[in-house]
C-alpha cells in the first residue's frame, strides 16, 4: 500500500485540499477513499475519508473533532499522508457489528445488498457507541429492522 503525503493547512473550517500530484495518483489508482492520518506538534490522528471533488479539485473533509484532538487550528500547517483504503467497506467494521452480522446470515446477506454509503453510515453509527454491549444491542437492533424491511437510516437504529 502506497502512501501520498503533504504539508497543509485548512482550506475552510473543515476542509483540506489535496496537491495535484496526490489526487493524480489516486485517480489513476482509482481510489476514492483513503486512510488518512494528520500529523501536527507530534500527535497524529487517524481517519478514514472520501476524496470529494469540489471546483476542480479534490478535497478531504477534517472535521472539528479530529482537529481539536491534536490541538489542529485553521492557522496552522500540518503534515498529512493518505494512503489507499484497503477495508472492506471504506471504514473500519466494529467488531461487535461483525459478529452480530456473522451469526445472522440472513441480515448479513441484507447488509450486504445496501449501498455502501449506507454501509458505512450504519457502521459509523455503531462506532459512535463506546460501550461493547451497547454496540452489541444496537446491531441486534439494527439486525433485526433490515430483517423487517426497514431502509431507512432513522428507523433502522429504533427498536421496535
Amino acid at each position: 500500500m502506497k502512501n501520498q503525503s503533504f504539508e497543509t493547512s485548512l482550506q475552510s473550517s473543515h476542509s483540506i485540499i489535496v496537491p495535484d500530484n496526490v489526487a493524480l495518483y489516486f485517480s489513476e489508482v482509482d481510489q476514492k477513499r483513503v486512510l488518512v492520518k494528520i500529523t501536527f506538534n507530534n500527535l497524529s490522528v487517524q481517519f478514514h475519508a472520501a476524496l470529494q471533488k469540489f471546483k476542480g479539485s479534490l478535497h478531504i473533509t477534517f472535521n472539528k473533532s479530529n482537529q481539536k484532538k491534536i490541538g489542529v487550528t485553521p492557522t496552522d500547517f500540518f503534515y498529512v499522508e493518505l494512503f489507499e483504503d484497503s477495508s472492506k467497506y471504506g471504514v473500519e467494521m466494529p467488531e461487535e457489528f461483525d459478529a452480530v452480522l456473522q451469526s445472522d446470515p440472513e441480515s448479513l446477506y441484507i447488509f450486504e445488498s445496501l449501498t455502501d454509503g449506507k454501509k458505512r453510515s450504519l457502521i459509523y453509527y455503531i462506532l459512535k457507541i463506546k460501550n461493547s454491549q451497547s454496540r452489541i444491542d444496537k446491531a441486534l437492533v439494527i439486525t433485526e429492522n433490515l430483517k423487517r424491511g426497514i431502509r431507512d437510516n432513522k428507523e433502522l437504529i429504533k427498536k421496535l
